[in-house]
């Protein structure tokens, strides 16, 4: 699957980010025209030699500094305004609707079934393709801002508050989403991974999300190093008695793209990195280093980590 590094709402991959790109077109192309105006008149004043009559020069002054720059930005400004309704207008009734928190400095993700129920995630958000999704936005701590830039716009979490946010994705691959509102020390390293992919691998994955993990004889050693390291205080896994909710849920984690929200890739190296040296990765986390596991305790927690898929 082709994964997009770039950040660019220019390279679009989705409806809203599509209209936003056409704005910025739009509007560059109306700067475009006020600056040669403006510098055309500049330049033609420095040029001339010859005294100019004073209607003409007020024609010039009136029509070139003000008339067309105000047609120009009124005419983006209509075009602009007009895009609001569709930019905004929620999802239709029955799409995937999946509720993102924003934490310091990672994302709690949960997806709403048709009953209400909800299948729990974090730090990686998949989407079908072609399909509109409706996103239920708010903040357990202080202001972010969630933003996918090549699928649609960005929209501030609130706590106390819940901003909706409908997006249409129309290209697979895997695109970045960022957090676009200053919240911190690890404000910068606060990202996540979102997958587009066709809706009946998206009801796979959806489907696998929503089971608890398979216990087998050789995962019983890191499960029970994980529960005895004191992991489980702060972290769930489904199917175990590690029930904690203050960080992410790592119930299929082995099946993610990415460590630390989006910060690594997720291989056995990086991950092993992670546990040891959580700060030197990720300065300001709250994760504590287990900087005392021998070489021995992280390969098995890597090992079973890994394992959870």
């Amino acid at each position: 699957m082709n994964i997009s590094a770039s950040q660019s709402a220019l390279d679009f991959a989705g409806k809203g980010a599509e209209r936003i790109a056409e704005l910025f077109y739009w509007m560059t192309g109306g700067a475009i025209v006020i600056w040669i105006v403006v510098i055309g008149l500049a330049v033609y004043a420095v040029m001339s030699r010859r005294a100019h009559p004073v209607r003409m020069t007020h024609w010039l002054v009136i029509g070139g500094g003000a008339v067309i720059p105000t047609i120009t930005l009124t005419a983006l400004l209509s075009y602009g305004l007009a895009m609001l309704p569709e930019l905004q207008e929620p999802a239709p009734k029955g799409s995937t609707t999946i509720e993102v928190a924003g934490v310091r400095w990672w994302w709690r993700v949960n997806y709403l079934d048709p009953s209400g129920g909800r299948i729990v995630t974090a730090n990686e958000i998949y989407l079908p393709v072609d399909q509109p999704v409706e996103f239920k936005l708010t903040s357990e701590d202080v202001i972010h801002s969630f933003w996918i830039p090549s699928l649609g716009g960005k929209i501030d979490m609130v706590p106390g508050r819940t901003n909706r946010l409908k997006l249409h994705p129309t290209r697979e691959g895997v695109f970045h989403g960022v957090c676009a509102e200053f919240c911190g020390e690890a404000h910068a390293q606060m990202r996540f991974r979102v997958v587009v992919t066709d809706q009946n691998a998206f009801d796979e994955w959806l489907e696998t999300q929503s089971q608890a993990s398979k216990s087998s004889s050789e995962m019983a050693e890191g499960e029970a190093m994980f529960l005895s390291r004191g992991c489980s205080a702060c972290h769930t896994i489904r199917g175990t008695s590690a029930d904690g909710m203050v960080g992410p849920d790592l119930t299929h984690f082995g099946s993610r793209l990415s460590i630390a929200a989006g910060v690594l890739d997720n291989t056995p190296q990086n991950l092993a990195r992670w546990l040891v040296d959580t700060h030197g990765v990720k300065p300001g986390v709250e994760m504590p280093a287990f900087e005392s596991l021998s070489g021995e305790e992280v390969d098995t927690l890597v090992r079973y980590l890994g394992a959870l898929q």
